[in-house]
Formats: structure tokens, C-alpha cells, sequence
């Protein structure tokens, strides 16, 4: 264990609150000699000569020991305590009702040992009182107030605008002004509200609304602006956020309203504006109860578990009572930093870690021989589409090959349902990690097709070694019982994944730009790991077999404009500050994310984010009789894998990217977007 924290103390040893209660004590013991003998100065027209001895010698019996019994009653009242810098309506509430019982005992206590005095002694004597007592314990707030309120002008602290004017703004005001570390001041408040308009909060004007921002700004010369509507929607947030955005100051936010019922709601609590605010949309908030009961009690199996997507699916899925988990990954260093994680959180979790590829059929049969997964969420890919295009055989090993194998010891080995995480670069594919993941979709509809049809014994092992190798392994040759549902799943670009665009963005402004972006046109539709995570478990409760899921994810985002609202929100000026450069497009990159191919179509689901895409019908068995080819050509190495592929799936056009945009289809296949 390590040393108690070093504590500011006295020579006598007293902590520098005891100090503080002491001295308030003295001033409170002055402050009843004080306003019982004003009281009875005043009575008498404030001459000393003419108070009667038969008042003067009573209050001196009284006044002392009354003096010494009112502090101890004080302490009972919580009145030395309080941490007086943040004193507020509580303390003032606690001063008030400790005095008045004080004063009270003083009417009865002096009238019944001694005699009665004045009704004025009493009633200005308990105003003295209140006075006295409140003066020192409240002088500091003033002092902080006025060292704020007469700051001059062109210091060189900074200078804010709350966007505001509710409990968020006159809380975040307050904290300015009491904490020292902070070196900007609230200069004005805005709020929609025209009510509040040409009124003060603490002495700060409110000046107007969301239509005076620009003005505003350049009124008072605002160099940060502070949103602290935590309730606001995302649709007048984005607006607003907007709007200030043109202004070039420094823009944060108040976090959630929760925070602000705790009492949490301080300056060091404001964060950036996130890029997800920008995105015009509500969150989506999933009803996963099904999802949940669907894992209960099972044992659940993901693979590239310690990636971006594979991880946020091991964190809901630890979350709520699997029987066992199963974390597959090839790259130990993400996963090992996930199992410290979820040990910390679940210790109660039955939790197995395993390194591992899914490119080895001889390991893969070892792992659903010995622990048997239920569910199989399969993460494990390349999604790196540059990189795939300078290693197009890598793509086909790992991704496409790498799922078959998957897939088939799941077939053989009892798994329930098996789902595999698609993109929507499999959409019309002009890169070879697109084609790649089109070729895991046909092996799950093939699979699935195969097993429905009772000849599941008829899809063919691809191994790279000798099949004597995998006869003794469990499982193998076994086709009776076989009953896996197989589903994939498409969803958007994530934002704050591994290699997404935000991240890179966010290191390029920090280095001083360029940013650099590869088209002034190109788009992307975006949602947030959890929501991907969320309708990736839910989509598969749905399943019965063969299909491909399709997410509604509203309208699409320019990368262009994520790229200047993140330089904006930095407080500094695009193509000013931070140069912009377009690059260009890189290999096998599309200028814009197609939803869902033409032939597909939709069908209808119960959730009205999620619909069905119908498959494109291809021949099971030749695609089945190229894989073999396709494994062979793949760990040979050759140079012309693109052209095999591109005889396998139809829709693969690596020399002729489409880049005419589409604005209005509505509906976008769900995606692992590390890669925009």
C-alpha cells in the first residue's frame, strides 16, 4: 500500500477546515456580544450613559455563556462545515434557521432567569444576529464575485458565451467564478428563450438567441462558446453547434442532464464537441431485451474479438449472463488488454481467451470441437481496403477463405446460429476487401442453402493440408444433426474505429494539418460502435437463415465536412489555420457507399431500422467447386487473384469504380467501416 496523501496541516496538527471552524466560531462568539449590545445601544438612542444597569448588568451575566451554548448549538447545525468558496442557498438556509433557534433561546432563557427587556432588544438583536453571522461566512463568495466581475477587459483570460440560460448555465457560471484553475469568464448568456432576453444571471446578461450568436460574438469578443443545454435535441443541437461553428471560437458542451440531477455538472465536466453531435440523428436506442434472453445462459463465440467491432460485442454480450464467452483473436496485444477488462468488470464470467487465426482449419476444429459455441459472431477480417489492394491474396486467405473455415467447423460442431459481420463494400465491389467480404455472404447463403436442403455432407473441405490431418478431429464427417442458421449482416461506417477517418483526423489538426481528405465529394453514412453493435446482436436474433440485413441510417455525411466542422470545433479556421488536401482517390476506393445492390430488394422485419435484402440468386454448387480454386490460386500467390475473383462475383468491377452519387435511396446496408 502506498503512503497516506500528504495533508496541509498546522504545528498543532489541525486540518485547515478545523482551523477555518475555529475562527468562525470566534467571529461568532463576537458577533452575539455584538448584536445583543447594539440592539440594547439602539434601544436606548445609541448612548452607552443611558442604558439602565438593570438591562446592562443582565446582559453581561447572559451574554457569555448564551455565546459559548449558541456555538455548540451551531456545530449541531452544520454551520462549520461547509466549504465556504462554493457557499450557496443551503448554507445561507442552515445560517438562517441556526440563528433563529439561537434567538429564540435568548428571548426565553434571558426573560425567565433574569427579567424581560425590550421587545426591540429582541427583534433588532436577532437581526444583528443573522447579519453577523452570514458577513464572514459569504465574504469570500463576494470576493471571489467582485475579482470576476471587475476583471479587466483586455486580459488575457478568455472570454465565453454560455449558449443557456436554465440550471446548466447558472451552475457552469457559478463553477467558473469559484474555481481557481479556471482562466475564462462568462461575458453573456444566449438562450431561445425570449422571455429570459435583456434579463441577468448573477450579473451576466442574457442577450439573445441562436439568431444573435455571430453578432455576439463579435460584440464581446467571445473566445469560446459553452453549450449548456444538456435536454436540447439533436436536430437543435446540430443547428446551433452549427451556427457557432462559423464563428471560429472554441466550442464545448455540458454532458448529459443526468449528470446534471447528480450535481456533477462542473467546467472540468464540459467536453468537446463530438463529431456524432454533427450528425443530424437521434442515437438509436435498440429495445434488446430479445437480444438478451437470446444469449442468456449460452455459450457465445467471436472472433477478431479484440478489434473495434469484436470487442464492443464481447462487452454487451459479458454485460448480460452468457454461460460462457469465447474471445478469438489472431493479434494477442488488444485482446489481452480486453480480457483485463472484462475480468475487472464480470468477475463472476466464465471467460475464455484464445490466439489463434481462422485461416487454420486444424485450429479452428479444435476450438468448436472442445468448447462447442451456440452463437458465433465472426469479426475476424482485413477492412483495410488500401492495404488489401497492395495484398489482394491476404484479403482471400483471411477474409474469405478464413470464414469458410469458420463456418464449416461451426456446421460440424453444434453451433445454433453463425453470424457474420459484412460491409457494405460487398455492395457492387470496386475493391478487392469488398469482393472479398461478397464471397463471405455467398458462403453463408450457400451454407445455409445446402443445410435446408438436407445436403450439407455435399459441401466440399478446404484445406490446406492433407485431409488425413483433420479425420481424427471431432465432428469431422458428421452431417446428421446439422441444424446452424446462417446470417450476415451489413452496417455503416464506425465512427472512433480502428483506422476511421475521425481518429486520423483529430492526430492531423493536433500535428498543425494538413488534413487530408481523398475527394471534396466523397460520403459516408456513419454510426457509433455501440448502435453497429446493438442492431449487428439484434439483426441476428431475427434470423432464420441465408439472409442480409439492412439498416435505415438516414441521410449520408461529407467527409469533406466532418473534416472542417472537426477543425472549427478546435477553435481554428479551415483552409486558414489547417490546410485541407485533397489526395485523390485510392485504389479500389468508391466515392460513395452503395446500400444495397439492385437486384436485392427489401423485406419488411419487425423493427423498422432493420430490413431483410433478398438474395441475388447465384449457382450454389460451381460457386462451391470454384472455392477450391479460389483457396489454391489464394495461397499460391498469384498475381491475376483479382480476375479469379472477379469471375466468382459478377458484380466485382475493380478497374471501373461508379462515382456518380445517389441522394435519395433511403435505406443502407449495416457495415464494419474502418475505412472511408
Amino acid at each position: 500500500m502506498g503512503n497516506p496523501p500528504n495533508r496541509k496541516k498546522n504545528k498543532r496538527g489541525l486540518e485547515h477546515w478545523q482551523r477555518i471552524a475555529l475562527f468562525l466560531m470566534f467571529c461568532d462568539f463576537l458577533a452575539i456580544h455584538a448584536a445583543y449590545f447594539l440592539a440594547l445601544w439602539v434601544r436606548f438612542d445609541c448612548v452607552y450613559s443611558q442604558i439602565p444597569v438593570s438591562y446592562l448588568k443582565p446582559y453581561r451575566a447572559f451574554i457569555t455563556p448564551f455565546a459559548i451554548g449558541s456555538i455548540v448549538l451551531f456545530w449541531f447545525f452544520n454551520m462549520y462545515r461547509s466549504m465556504w468558496r462554493f457557499a450557496s442557498y443551503s448554507e445561507l438556509i442552515k445560517t438562517f434557521f441556526g440563528s433563529l433557534t439561537s434567538s429564540v433561546l435568548h428571548v426565553l432563557l434571558i426573560t425567565l432567569l433574569f427579567r424581560r427587556f425590550p421587545l426591540s432588544y429582541y427583534m433588532w438583536g436577532a437581526a444583528a444576529q443573522l447579519v453577523f453571522l452570514v458577513i464572514p461566512r459569504f465574504s469570500y463568495r463576494l470576493f471571489l464575485f467582485l475579482r470576476s466581475g471587475f476583471q479587466s477587459d483586455n486580459d488575457s483570460h478568455g472570454r465565453v458565451m454560455i449558449f443557456g440560460a436554465g440550471q446548466a448555465g447558472q451552475m457552469l457560471l457559478r463553477d467558473m467564478r469559484t474555481a481557481a484553475e479556471i482562466h475564462s469568464r462568462a461575458v453573456c448568456f444566449l438562450d431561445d428563450n425570449p422571455n429570459k432576453w435583456g434579463r441577468f444571471i448573477d450579473g451576466v446578461p442574457i442577450v439573445g438567441g441562436r439568431d444573435s450568436i455571430l453578432e455576439t460574438v463579435e460584440k464581446y469578443k467571445i473566445t469560446d462558446i459553452y453549450f449548456a443545454i444538456p435536454t436540447a435535441s439533436a436536430a437543435d443541437k446540430r443547428e446551433i453547434i452549427n451556427i457557432c461553428n462559423e464563428t471560429g471560437c472554441s466550442v464545448k458542451q455540458l454532458p448529459g442532464i443526468y449528470q446534471l440531477v447528480l450535481g456533477q455538472v462542473t467546467v472540468s465536466a464540459l467536453k468537446e464537441v463530438s463529431i456524432e453531435d454533427l450528425l443530424g440523428r437521434e442515437p438509436i436506442q435498440a429495445d434488446m431485451q430479445g437480444v438478451f434472453k437470446f444469449i442468456n445462459g449460452k455459450v457465445v463465440m467471436v472472433t477478431g474479438g479484440g478489434g473495434s467491432i469484436g470487442s464492443e460485442l464481447c462487452r454487451q454480450i459479458a454485460a448480460h449472463n452468457p454461460r460462457q464467452l469465447i474471445i478469438f483473436d489472431v493479434y494477442e496485444n488488444s485482446t489481452y488488454d480486453l480480457q483485463l477488462e472484462l475480468r475487472d468488470a464480470y468477475p463472476e464470467l466464465d471467460l475464455v481467451v484464445l490466439i489463434g487465426s481462422v485461416r487454420d482449419s486444424r485450429r479452428m476444429f479444435d476450438v468448436f470441437s472442445e468448447y462447442r459455441p451456440q452463437i458465433v459472431y465472426h469479426a475476424a477480417a482485413h477492412k483495410h481496403v488500401p492495404l488489401m489492394e497492395d495484398s489482394p491474396n491476404e484479403a482471400i486467405k483471411n477474409n474469405t477463405i478464413g470464414t469458410y473455415k469458420t463456418a464449416y467447423a461451426a456446421m460440424l460442431n453444434g453451433c445454433e446460429r453463425f453470424v457474420l459481420i459484412s460491409t457494405d463494400k460487398a455492395v457492387n465491389p470496386t475493391n478487392v476487401m469488398g469482393a472479398s467480404k461478397r464471397l463471405c455472404e455467398m458462403i453463408i447463403q450457400s451454407f445455409d442453402a445446402k443445410i435446408k436442403a438436407g445436403k450439407a455432407a455435399e459441401i466440399p473441405r478446404l484445406f490446406t493440408h492433407t485431409e488425413e490431418d483433420m479425420a481424427p478431429l471431432p465432428g469431422s464427417g458428421d452431417f446428421r444433426d446439422v441444424k446452424t442458421e446462417f446470417v450476415a449482416v451489413r452496417f455503416g461506417n464506425v465512427l472512433g474505429s480502428n483506422g476511421s477517418v475521425i481518429p486520423i483526423f483529430k492526430k492531423q489538426i493536433e500535428r498543425g494539418g494538413p488534413i487530408t481528405v481523398t475527394h471534396p465529394d466523397i460520403i459516408r453514412y456513419f454510426m457509433t460502435i455501440k448502435e453497429a453493435v446493438s442492431l449487428i446482436m439484434l439483426a441476428g436474433t431475427y434470423a432464420k437463415g441465408g439472409e442480409i440485413f439492412v439498416l435505415d441510417m438516414g441521410s449520408p455525411v461529407k467527409i469533406d465536412t466532418l473534416a472542417r466542422n472537426l477543425i472549427k470545433l478546435s477553435g481554428l479556421k479551415p483552409d486558414v489555420d489547417i490546410k485541407i488536401v485533397y489526395t485523390g482517390l485510392r485504389p479500389g476506393e468508391k466515392l460513395y457507399e452503395e446500400k444495397l445492390m439492385a437486384e436485392e430488394g427489401l423485406k419488411r422485419t419487425d423493427n423498422d431500422l432493420i430490413h431483410i435484402g433478398r438474395p441475388i440468386p447465384f449457382d450454389i454448387e460451381e460457386f462451391l467447386q470454384q472455392m477450391g480454386d479460389l483457396m489454391k490460386d489464394a495461397y499460391s500467390n498469384r498475381k491475376d487473384i483479382r480476375e479469379r475473383v472477379a469471375a466468382m462475383v459478377s458484380t466485382y468491377h475493380p478497374d471501373n469504380p461508379p462515382v456518380t452519387v445517389v441522394k435519395d435511396q433511403k435505406y443502407v446496408a449495416l457495415v464494419t467501416g474502418e475505412e472511408s
